[in-house]
């Protein structure tokens, strides 16, 4: 087996390349004549060293620093692969009270639930806070703004509006390494976990990202039945039908759920879409008026979808969802028999962009029960 197929290279996840170059700007912002090229941090979680390459470094008009550095998800079908993220140094003002004072420019997201906050993280606040904090000459504090020049126009290709980030991207991550989740050699590996956890649980639930890995938790499933999925939905159901399992629970969030509904089992938006045109297909399959349903075909999210649709009728909502869930449960199970002869049962949970679930199939409630913790 090719070892680059076996073995994906990983990369990094965006903090750690804004904080790569606030120290690089920072070090030319106390000494002119210091020009890295290259920055080396301590990854903190994992605590491991990362290098990470400086592309330009420049003192600006107004007093402060300009870094530039570029992402490196590593092999992973990430859109943000390359994009240059702008590190601005500038001492901070009299009336500062924090020592370091980190702000969101153009491209970085805003909270719409935290009045328009930058959505920066807890891990890059903190990732940046250990490395410049020693850097600081006594006396000085620190102004911090982090810039992605092609956030604004690549958020528009992502569901962060649908969580809440508006007007560009979040810089996401609990951890310094990008798993390359969605490149072909991570299904190897994620076949190894679902073989460990299959050995051990006759139930499982299948979490599509990091949203459904917490409200699991949040919703007493036990920690140990969860297997994170990724894109490649459909061929971890295979290897859980081959493997025996009893029975899989789904959960995820809609947007994305939705699309193994109208057969699309590997959910990455690189392979396949057609959100609005499946979703648009449930609402025919349940007499939703003709107006209603062109509107949800023209929208530009599911999750504006479902807001169309909860502006109609509540009832509506749930006969359309509950529609979805139980059509994802039966698409699901006939593609494991149909590649493995054997059957498996799947139900299906899909939640919004709340994380409140919408509708759950009746096949779910029945797994979810074998999923608590006991």
């Amino acid at each position: 087996m090719n070892s680059a197929l076996s073995s994906p290279r990983s990369g990094y996840t965006l903090p750690v390349f804004a904080c790569a170059g606030a120290v690089a700007a920072l070090r030319q912002l106390v000494d002119s004549r210091d020009r890295p090229q290259l920055i080396t941090l301590d990854l903190l979680n994992p605590p491991r060293p990362a290098d990470i390459p400086i592309a330009q470094l420049a003192p600006l008009p107004d007093g402060s620093v300009l870094a530039i550095t570029h992402s490196d998800p590593g092999d992973n079908l990430d859109l943000t692969r390359h994009t240059p993220l702008w590190s601005v140094v500038a001492w901070g003002d009299d009336d500062q009270t924090d020592p370091i004072q980190l702000e969101g420019g153009e491209g970085i997201g805003r909270q719409r639930d935290r009045d328009g906050a930058p959505a920066i993280y807890r891990y890059a606040q903190a990732l940046i806070t250990h490395h410049l904090t020693p850097l600081l000459p006594p006396g000085k504090t620190l102004r911090v703004t982090v810039i992605l020049p092609e956030g604004r126009a690549l958020a528009e290709r992502t569901s962060n509006a649908a969580f809440g980030v508006v007007e560009g991207l979040s810089l996401l991550g609990t951890a310094g390494i990008s798993e390359p989740l969605s490149a072909p050699g991570q299904l190897d590996q994620s076949r190894e976990i679902l073989r460990d956890k299959a050995a051990q649980h006759a139930y499982l639930v299948f979490c599509l990202g990091e949203n459904g890995l917490d409200l699991a938790v949040k919703l007493g499933i036990n920690p140990d039945c969860r297997v994170k999925t990724a894109n490649w939905l459909g061929p971890m159901l295979v290897e859980a039908g081959q493997l025996g399992v009893a029975g899989v629970l789904l959960l995820g969030y809609h947007g994305k759920l939705i699309k193994l509904a109208g057969g699309i089992f590997h959910t990455h938006h690189h392979v396949a879409d057609g959100r609005q045109e499946i979703f648009a297909a449930c609402c025919a399959g349940q007499d939703v008026p003709l107006p209603t349903i062109q509107e949800i075909l023209n929208a530009k999210t599911v999750e504006a979808g479902l807001e169309i649709l909860r502006g109609q009728d509540g009832e509506l909502v749930q006969r359309v969802y509950q529609h979805m869930v139980e059509r994802i449960d039966e698409r699901a199970a006939t593609y494991v028999h149909a590649h493995t002869g054997s059957s498996l049962t799947v139900g299906s949970m899909v939640f919004d962009r709340q994380r409140q679930i919408v509708a759950r199939s009746d096949r779910s409630q029945t797994l979810f029960n074998q999923v608590l913790i006991d």
